[in-house]
């Protein structure tokens, strides 16, 4: 079975997106799966190494490419066995048999390269197009969140700059207050503000990344996040705990500060509150239509109340990332997973490919 790994993409994490490709590439099996990689250039273009021994060293920040490693592909809709050819010649590549798109944030964690996989008719890893669309957008998750009955932070969106007032947001939501872009992720675009300065300077970096943002009271509480894995019956790793030690868990400190958190798995949690917590994961990741896989991040507050703060329906895939290792804690390796994560996207792919698309 050939396996297309996605990654790169246009969104402000794509080098985050490159360290998950590296890592699901040196896991997968390769007993079973021959691999083809599929970058997505800082401009959209697609390129292909169909024949990947190894994770080219040459891929990284910029997207720097060598002609002889990679190729221009273009994508062709319907179903036919030339779903994706080289742009060189119209040829189609070798037939990609599941692609498992690992682009984080916009243009890909969003639901548009999901709805054109859908149109080429290849199966592919992960919440389909309404999952991953209302789990990238803060503002809409939230909304049916809360909705729904599940706690959450209270929180305020603005697609205008001129009316995010400080003195009205904080008569709302107190201070400090989160202020984030509302479709991004991996902590971009987020700041923390106590006073007006900070509010002014963070809306401004915020709307940077987006045209809506959202603002949200902080809470007082500890990090616990959840992996969630499955379709129609999902299941809920053991939870782990951040514990951040800069101000919050920033990009930088996931990314750039090997001291920037403490990642304790599993979390030390009594039962009742595991139990709890899995529930809720599993309770968000169905009500936000997701299939495949996610990851759930919730606040603890007190030790015994639990707020969702968001979903993460491509969460990190790195060896060290959350998602994968909390998997590994409840008993589940890195290879395995990625066997799941497949088997996962092929079911659903058969049970889509039954529905009838013509009424006569």
């Amino acid at each position: 079975m050939r396996i297309g790994i996605m990654f790169g993409g246009k969104s402000t994490e794509s080098e985050v997106s490159i360290k998950s490709a590296r890592s699901v590439f040196n896991a997968i099996d390769r007993k079973k799966y021959e691999v083809s990689l599929i970058l997505i250039d800082k401009k959209g273009q697609w390129h292909l190494n169909e024949d990947s021994k190894s994770f080219p060293d040459k891929v990284g920040t910029g997207h720097d490419l060598s002609d002889k490693v990679f190729k221009n592909i273009a994508v062709v809709p319907g179903k036919n066995k030339k779903q994706i050819i080289y742009i060189s010649d119209s040829l189609p590549v070798k037939q990609i048999d599941v692609i498992f798109p690992i682009l984080h944030g916009a243009f890909g964690e969003d639901g548009t390269v999901q709805g054109l996989l859908k149109l080429i008719n290849i199966p592919f890893v992960g919440a389909g197009v309404l999952g991953s669309a209302v789990g990238m957008d803060k503002d809409a998750m939230k909304r049916l969140l809360r909705d729904a009955g599940i706690p959450i932070a209270k929180f305020i969106v603005f697609e205008n700059q001129s009316n995010a007032n400080f003195n009205e947001v904080s008569k709302l939501l107190g201070t400090p207050v989160f202020v984030k872009p509302a479709n991004a992720g991996s902590s971009v675009g987020i700041n923390k503000a106590s006073n007006k300065k900070q509010f002014d300077e963070a809306v401004k970096d915020a709307f940077k990344y987006d045209t809506k943002i959202i603002i949200e009271e902080n809470i007082e509480g500890r990090e616990i996040e959840c992996s969630v894995l499955g379709n129609e019956n999902p299941a809920a790793s053991i939870p782990g705990e951040i514990v951040p030690q800069q101000e919050f868990y920033s990009y930088k400190a996931k990314y750039l500060d090997k001291k920037g958190a403490v990642l304790k798995i599993p979390a030390d949690l009594p039962t009742n509150i595991v139990k709890e917590v899995q529930r809720i994961a599993i309770k968000t990741y169905k009500l936000l239509c997701c299939e495949g896989m996610a990851r759930v991040d919730c606040f603890l507050v007190n030790n015994k109340k639990i707020l969702v703060n968001e979903i993460n329906t491509i969460p990190g895939f790195t060896s060290i990332s959350m998602y994968p290792k909390l998997w590994e804690a409840s008993g589940l390796s890195y290879s395995k997973l990625i066997d799941k994560l497949i088997q996962l996207a092929l079911e659903r792919f058969k049970k889509e490919n039954k529905l009838q698309t013509s009424y006569f």
